[in-house]
């Protein structure tokens, strides 16, 4: 909607004097599986918690807010507004209720100058400590390194009952740790695209020799943090918290717990659990999160398109009620969003 409060309360004021359309891109609210786990959490009695957590990736964090982009706030915004405002939507989608007070803790642990290796130079590509480095521009963006995989073992925990460990490596699931997202393998997408409109080897190492990207993750000018945390009482006494964190397997995958007073719902972006308390009783759904015809919206698991076709959905029947990320919706859950920032800068718990 826009980065400061002041704007978004100047938009929000501005398309209800004119009576316009405005739908904000917080597509997560449109998949099908979104709209199914809405509807699973009105069929749990009262809702006493979720817990939300979203997993930037440890690469995708140095890609995007070490070297990239909205590595600084100034230069963009803070992070919980750059990367997770559709987290706090989210939760505002699923509680349908605004928040009591907020709290926020979070910082920049681990990109900063004095966790630099010993040895290391600012650019990756003549740092004689690369190799060493999970964190590499040349891993990163020029040759994405295979995964290889032991096969499986047996390790003796030396209990006094003698109990083993079987060890089993397996490959990632996630698709960039298979070695084929590379320029070395060819690859032209997201994120090689942003270093160059034409990525090769040739032109994404000379944009790793020269530009943002292929600088040490030690020595960047980021300021925005890699971690942070964040809880909300609503008026009833139900609490929400969400977690944003740099360092993981999972690119964005969100995982959502929520626990009524009937029962207990588990997503994790493709499907749902649902445990029925008067049952005992669980089911599993599925929703189908890829659109019926060919289409190139096929962003965060087909939300895309779904954003897109409720917005057309309002403006045939020329009703706003009809769209999922509409103005009241969106000045709420970005009101949250600057109230948790100010929590966590003023270390204390701030009351709506």
């Amino acid at each position: 909607m826009a980065v400061t409060k002041s704007d978004c309360l100047r938009i929000h004021a501005a398309v209800k004097r004119n009576n316009v359309m405005l739908s904000v891109c917080h597509v997560m609210r449109c998949s099908p599986y979104s709209l199914k786990l809405r509807e699973l959490t009105r069929e749990i009695g009262t809702v006493v918690n979720i817990q939300h957590i979203e997993p930037v990736g440890f690469w995708h964090q140095v890609h995007s807010y070490v070297r990239g982009n909205w590595r600084r706030e100034a230069d963009a915004t803070f992070m919980l507004m750059a990367k997770s405002c559709h987290d706090i939507d989210y939760i505002h989608f699923l509680m349908e209720k605004p928040p009591r007070a907020v709290s926020s803790f979070g910082s920049l642990v681990h990109f900063r100058a004095e966790n630099m290796p010993s040895g290391a130079t600012d650019r990756c590509l003549d740092c004689p400590v690369e190799n060493d480095c999970v964190y590499s521009a040349k891993k990163v963006y020029l040759n994405v390194p295979p995964i290889e995989v032991s096969p499986p073992s047996t390790v003796d925990i030396g209990s006094v009952n003698a109990h083993a460990v079987e060890v089993v490596p397996r490959k990632s699931t996630v698709p960039w740790y298979n070695g084929d997202r590379s320029a070395a393998a060819g690859y032209q997408g997201w994120p090689l695209s942003v270093l160059h409109d034409e990525p090769t080897m040739d032109s994404i190492t000379e944009a790793l020799r020269v530009g943002p990207y292929g600088r040490c993750v030690f020595a960047c000018d980021n300021d925005v943090v890699d971690n942070q945390v964040v809880n909300f009482q609503f008026a009833d006494g139900a609490t929400a918290s969400f977690t944003m964190v740099a360092f993981s397997e999972a690119i964005c995958v969100r995982t959502t717990k929520v626990f009524g007073t009937m029962g207990e719902l588990t997503g994790d972006g493709h499907s749902i659990r649902h445990f029925d308390f008067a049952s005992r009783r669980t089911t599993e759904y599925t929703p189908v999160s890829r659109p019926s015809t060919q289409s190139k919206l096929t962003g965060h698991g087909g939300a895309d398109y779904f954003l897109i076709e409720n917005f057309v959905q309002g403006v045939r029947a020329n009703d706003p009620s009809v769209l999922l990320t509409g103005a009241d919706e969106s000045l709420q859950s970005h009101l949250m969003v600057f109230a948790a920032e100010e929590a966590r800068l003023a270390d204390a718990v701030v009351h709506f």
